[in-house]
């Protein structure tokens, strides 16, 4: 089965529903892309999580070094990690509590969705969480 994103509806209602987003890859450097779209999801209102073992704190909040050290709930898991990586994220997300998996736009890995399908998160990959809740919202 070849993957495809849930539909805009779905995107809609998790964006609505969701207030913190554990963000895998997210740089402390400001010209970064995760940067900017952490930055731009924070001031909508979303509590953002930094995930990245090579940091200490992103958009003034401490950073963890995988998603077992989050303390509290996630409601989105969003990656910006290179496509190759993201069959292991998905097997480290399995173990989290979230709605969704959510790789960015120009990453998708179908291996990940095979890990992930029969979950119950929903699976979002190659596309830009910054666009669709401009779209979306």
């Amino acid at each position: 089965m070849t993957f495809q994103n849930p539909s805009k509806q779905e995107i809609k209602e998790l964006l609505q529903n969701s207030k913190r987003i554990a963000v895998i890859g997210l740089s402390d450097k400001p010209h970064r892309t995760s940067y900017q779209v952490s930055e731009a999801m924070q001031q909508a209102g979303y509590e953002i999580i930094p995930v990245n073992p090579a940091v200490e704190e992103v958009l003034g909040q401490k950073a963890v070094a995988s998603l077992a050290e989050v303390e509290g709930p996630i409601d989105i898991i969003n990656v910006f990690r290179r496509s190759e990586y993201l069959p292991e994220i998905a097997e480290e997300a399995k173990n989290v509590n979230a709605k969704a998996f959510w790789a960015q736009q120009g990453v998708i890995h179908e291996g990940a969705y095979d890990i992930l399908k029969d979950d119950s998160k929903l699976v979002i990959m190659d596309l830009c969480i910054k666009v669709a809740h401009a779209l979306y919202r």
